[in-house]
């Protein structure tokens, strides 16, 4: 199978680092109100887990992270993308909201994609051309299907929090969905759609990372969607900022489609 090794690494580093999010997440104060751009000791301890197995088993692959810690960051054709705690909001709030997030990139695109949630332990995660798989702890492995939803006034739409002044929001008032729901972390969110328990997922922020979206992304794209920019341009891993700068549609294809011509209007 392809990228086996690569897919059975990131695993075993999201499962190292779920066993050290979990333990802190027991005694941690929850912090009310806490801003987007919060980041804790936890955030970094996760991702030193995480680096220091995978650079382990592939010392010359790149790396490309969230947080500012120990372990160097470099260039490379092969780039794991890593965020360590994607939603620490959720973390913080201790609403469970949350996701590691692994993925890996060969020359931009994304070959393997880790989300796990620890406080459920809900694994979803992929390699390219071997479909998608979700389970729960160790559960039963199911096979990951985007839903087939077609028109937005049918789907249930995924986004981040909203605050309650702006609601709803310009994404809203376009697609006008059956039901919405909101939810920290963009793994999470990418997930709930690879697996076909929500419709779409639109991010219509100025600036976000590569790491913020790529292990999700495949996940969605093996799952049979689609995953572009706002106006169905493709998401370009590798910028020199590791910036995203196009929003991101997650869906199926016909969904997106109608998507990126209601948000054109």
């Amino acid at each position: 199978m392809a990228f086996e090794s690569e897919l059975a690494v990131a695993l075993e580093a999201a499962a190292l680092a779920a066993t050290f999010i979990r333990a802190e997440y027991e005694t941690f104060v929850p912090i009310p109100h806490a801003p987007a751009t919060i980041s804790t000791h936890v955030d970094r301890g996760s991702q030193d887990i995480i680096l220091n197995h995978i650079v382990r088993y592939f010392p010359q692959d790149g790396i490309c992270a969230e947080e500012d810690t120990a372990t160097k960051q470099t260039r490379a054709n092969r780039m794991w993308v890593v965020d360590p705690i994607d939603g620490t909001r959720g973390f913080v709030t201790k609403n469970g909201e949350f996701s590691i997030m692994i993925g890996l990139t060969i020359a931009g695109k994304p070959v393997v994609g880790v989300v796990l949630e620890p406080i459920t332990m809900t694994w979803t995660y992929a390699s390219i051309e071997q479909g998608c798989w979700t389970r729960i702890d160790d559960g039963e492995l199911r096979r990951c299907h985007v839903s087939d939803v077609a028109k937005p006034s049918d789907c249930l739409l995924i986004q981040s929090h909203t605050r309650r002044s702006e609601s709803p929001n310009a994404v809203v008032k376009a697609l006008q969905p059956a039901r919405l729901h909101e939810m920290y972390s963009a793994g999470v969110k990418l997930a709930v759609v690879a697996r076909g328990d929500g419709d779409v997922y639109v991010n219509t922020y100025s600036k976000f990372h590569d790491w913020d979206i790529c292990a999700g992304h495949i996940l969605v794209e093996e799952a049979g969607g689609t995953v572009t920019g706002c106006k169905g341009e493709p998401i370009v891993y590798g910028n020199s900022d590791y910036s995203q700068h196009v929003g991101l549609i997650a869906a199926n294809r016909e969904l997106q489609i109608a998507v990126v011509a209601r948000l054109s209007i």
